[in-house]
């Protein structure tokens, strides 16, 4: 399965591509300890990095990154950008904004603030029948934004920009937010009609649940190798 990402011609190579998720993993995740010693058990225990959900999540899909160095000081936020002239009419800025009027009646809603948002000049096509889920790069605390979350139906709109708004929690955060930092995380879904069933567990539903129950604890790394796909 393939999503096809295509940028202007004039700007290919001068822009960061997107990458697979795999490739973008923070440094933080990457230096952390795979155990630590908990101090309620007393004892050493799995941290978060040997947590296959956790890191799966992190790894699905593809990162949108930032597309040039961002400066931010004393509440401005600037950047040099010298993109080359264009044929195909696209923003040249990296970020815009969103007036707060937007999300009025919304938790983001603050007087005299706006939503930032990261533009992206990448459009993006799925397989038929896929749509792509946009959200903040998993598990991604350390960023000083957090980007909204949305659905798009990538495999009839693909012609055109989609950018990400975002909104800037970090009001203390001084300093340069790198090009190829993401600002988004793509992951294509695909479209089917989906209802939910409840059911009581059988006798036989109990007691396999009960077994798998007392198996975790004892097999370390059961998850990952017995489930996992």
């Amino acid at each position: 399965m393939t999503l096809t990402f295509r940028c202007p011609a004039e700007l290919e190579g001068k822009i960061p591509p997107p990458v697979p998720a795999t490739l973008g993993l923070p440094g933080w995740l990457k230096a952390m300890p795979t155990q630590a010693f908990n101090t309620a058990n007393m004892r050493d225990e799995d941290t978060i990095k040997r947590c296959p959900p956790f890191v799966d999540a992190m790894t699905s899909g593809f990162l949108l990154p930032l597309i040039c160095d961002l400066k931010v000081e004393n509440g401005a936020i600037t950047w040099d950008n010298d993109l080359p002239s264009r044929v195909l009419e696209f923003p040249r800025s990296p970020i815009g904004f969103h007036d707060e009027s937007q999300v009025t009646g919304t938790p983001l809603f603050e007087p005299d603030r706006y939503v930032i948002k990261f533009h992206n000049l990448w459009t993006i096509e799925a397989p038929e029948g896929y749509s792509v889920f946009f959200t903040h790069p998993v598990n991604r605390f350390d960023l000083p934004f957090t980007t909204l979350t949305g659905l798009v139906d990538c495999d009839l709109f693909h012609d055109s920009w989609i950018h990400f708004p975002a909104r800037w929690h970090d009001t203390n955060f001084s300093g340069v937010l790198p090009r190829g930092t993401p600002v988004a995380q793509c992951i294509p879904v695909k479209r089917d009609k989906w209802v939910a069933r409840t059911a009581p567990m059988t006798a036989e539903e109990t007691e396999r649940v009960r077994e798998l129950t007392k198996k975790i604890p004892r097999e370390p790394g059961l998850y990952r190798r017995q489930f996992r796909t």
